[in-house]
């Protein structure tokens, strides 16, 4: 079994969201985060003031999956999130020896 932490822009949640059924994912944990990268954040303007956001907002998923459906999954989450600009986000990919319920 894996466990994939998913972190990409919280305007493509949804599409992932919406792709993970058909790949049999059924349960997801999901949080707001915000980080820092080679985005290096950008400028707001909020009441004729600028500001500079330097964290900038993610969502983060926790997927746990088998083996067998690793590779459908991580491909699906791929498509699903990627827009082909800077910050789409990243995959980590950790092996879990044992799950059980409480």
């Amino acid at each position: 079994m894996k466990k994939l932490t998913v972190y990409i822009k919280p305007f493509r949640l949804e599409t992932v969201l919406e792709q993970l059924p058909a790949e049999g994912v059924v349960e997801v944990l999901i949080g707001e985060v915000r980080g820092y990268g080679r985005q290096k954040g950008h400028l707001e303007k909020y009441r004729e003031h600028e500001y500079e956001l330097t964290f900038l907002p993610k969502a983060r998923l926790e997927i746990f999956v088998e083996d067998e459906a690793f590779a459908a999954v991580e491909e699906s989450i791929r498509s699903a999130a990627r827009t082909g600009r800077i910050g789409d986000g990243k995959i980590l990919v950790c092996g879990v020896e044992q799950v059980e319920a409480i």
